[in-house]
């Protein structure tokens, strides 16, 4: 923090009173916010709108959010560029933690994924049988958009594939976007593909087309949440005290009746689950 003020100082030598005045406060301003690096879902689904002004209330801490897939999430933190994760790829956050970037992972909440795909359903997938859907969807050389963005829906998306013994052959309608949630449902609703979703950004969708939701209620579609304070043995400047601060109000009652409590059109987004 004093090296910062000298160097901010020393960039406004003809006014040194102001300059130390303002750089004062950017300094504080910096000292009451933590950046969090997140999961394009959290953010798209509008959970964040929701829940950081309540943290806010709570702690006096502004929390700035830089939404991306798990897996740019995860290289973040390890780069020093974040002070908390909130992800939703459990075995890449425990080997996250494992390598000694983290210092534990907590669970704070889920939901589950689903197919989305067009309504009159080409392929016939319609079930509960995500591996069974992606066969089919295979052999009828069906469009499917996939994120290709190393997220956590994309993590998921890999081991439903492998599961049905599809990792390298995938129809010649498959697609990678390489782009978030959002954008990969456009394209599908576009072009009339099948693509594999968060059930709570597929609900706060508003350009949906003729999409609708084909697959669910599989339990290998269960989506797990996790948050983790980036360790300050590893990058010393991570402020993870107050990052603790969000951890420990999001897992309490007060964060997870938040959570419990964000609808749309009065439907249930994520449910909470800390300490399971």
């Amino acid at each position: 923090m004093i090296g910062r003020l000298k160097n901010c100082v020393s960039r406004r030598l003809r006014r040194p009173a102001l300059a130390m005045a303002l750089c004062l406060a950017t300094g504080l301003a910096a000292a009451q916010s933590i950046t969090m690096a997140s999961t394009t879902s959290t953010e798209q689904s509008g959970l964040f709108t929701h829940l950081l002004p309540l943290f806010k209330k709570a702690s006096g801490l502004d929390v700035k959010v830089v939404a991306v897939g798990t897996g740019q999430a995860l290289d973040m933190a390890r780069r020093g560029d974040a002070d908390v994760l909130f992800v939703h790829d459990q075995p890449a956050e425990e080997k996250f933690v494992a390598e000694g970037f983290g210092l534990k992972r907590y669970p704070v909440m889920y939901n589950d994924f689903v197919l989305i795909g067009p309504k009159a359903d080409g392929a016939g997938v319609r079930g509960n049988d995500i591996v069974a859907a992606l066969k089919k969807i295979s052999a009828a050389n069906a469009p499917f958009v996939s994120r290709g963005d190393k997220s956590g829906t994309h993590a998921a998306e890999n081991r439903y594939w492998a599961a049905a013994d599809l990792a390298a052959q995938r129809g010649s309608g498959y697609r990678e976007c390489g782009c978030g949630m959002g954008p990969a449902l456009n394209m599908a609703s576009s072009a009339g593909s099948y693509v594999l979703a968060d059930r709570g950004t597929w609900l706060s969708f508003k350009n949906r087309g003729d999409l609708v939701i084909l697959v669910e209620g599989d339990r290998r579609l269960f989506n797990q949440y996790g948050v983790i304070v980036v360790n300050p043995a590893r990058h010393p400047h991570a402020r993870a005290a107050d990052a603790q601060k969000f951890v420990d109000w999001v897992t309490s009652t007060a964060g997870q009746e938040a959570i419990a409590a964000y609808r749309i059109n009065g439907e249930q987004l994520f449910f909470p689950n800390a300490g399971q």
